[in-house]
C-alpha cells in the first residue's frame, strides 16, 4: 500500500466484511486519498485516541469511513464502511 503499516484483528476483519461489505485491506485506500479527512473520535476509548480517516476507495466511485487508532507506529484498523455520516463530512470539507 504505502510506507505506512497497518495491521487489525482477522476475526474483526471477517466480522466488517459480514457486517458492512468491506474488508480492511480495501479500507487501507481511503489513506491513499490526497483529500482524505482524519478526524478524531471523541464517543469512544478513553484509554487511547480514536480517530476516523474519510476518503475514497481503491476505485474513486466510493467514500469509506475507517475507524482506527495509531498503536507502536502503525495505524490499527477497527472498522470500515460506507457510511452515509463519512461521506457527507469528506463531501463537505472537499466542497463536493
Amino acid at each position: 500500500m504505502s510506507k505506512q503499516s497497518f495491521e487489525w484483528d482477522e476475526a474483526k476483519n471477517k466480522e466488517n466484511q459480514r457486517k458492512h461489505g468491506i474488508s480492511f485491506i480495501e479500507a487501507q485506500h481511503a489513506f491513499l486519498d490526497s483529500n482524505r479527512i482524519i478526524a478524531e473520535d471523541l464517543e469512544h476509548s478513553k484509554a487511547e485516541s480514536r480517530f476516523y480517516c474519510f476518503g475514497l476507495n481503491e476505485q474513486g466511485n466510493g467514500i469509506i469511513t475507517v475507524r482506527f487508532t495509531y498503536r507502536s507506529g502503525c495505524i490499527r484498523i477497527f472498522g470500515a464502511g460506507y457510511w452515509r455520516k463519512g461521506r457527507g463530512i469528506y463531501e463537505q470539507n472537499n466542497s463536493i
